[in-house]
């Protein structure tokens, strides 16, 4: 997944430097661009490509990409834990935390705009699983685990 981003050195301040995601790559393109991709501790499948806005209109997108829905998912074993630590880095939470029927949730903001979900998901291992058709069901690709 792609995420636009005013800067790159920024975006792994926070990516790395806040939420503790490895750097995965960062290589030189020329011109002044990268590929720098980011990934939860750990992770093998799920990265996240931090992509540097080009021009206004890519400008105009950043913190928007989802129209101002939630579209990045971050689960935890812990979330008392992990949520304490993040607050204590300075995460933006959005509301406190709250207990849903697939688990300990809370929203929070990267320095960009973008809104995630701090997750436990109850008993279930598939946080998703309690979703019905009613609901709006959230790209998995946006999923990842803390």
């Amino acid at each position: 997944m792609a995420l636009v981003v005013p800067d790159y050195d920024a975006a792994l301040a926070f990516y790395v430097g806040v939420l503790g995601f490895d750097l995965v790559e960062d290589t030189a393109l020329g011109g002044g661009k990268r590929w720098v991709l980011v990934a939860p501790p750990g992770s093998r499948e799920t990265r996240l490509l931090l992509a540097r806005a080009e021009g206004e209109e890519q400008r105009r997108v950043i913190g928007a990409q989802a129209g101002g829905r939630v579209f990045l998912f971050l689960a935890t074993d812990d979330f008392d834990r992990d949520h304490a630590r993040l607050r204590a880095e300075g995460v933006d939470f959005r509301e406190p935390p709250r207990a849903e029927a697939y688990g300990k949730v809370a929203v929070f903001s990267d320095p960009f705009g973008n809104l995630w979900d701090l997750i436990e998901p109850a008993t279930r291992a598939d946080p998703f699983a309690s979703f019905t058709e009613r609901d709006s069901e959230p790209d998995r690709a946006g999923y990842a685990n803390l």
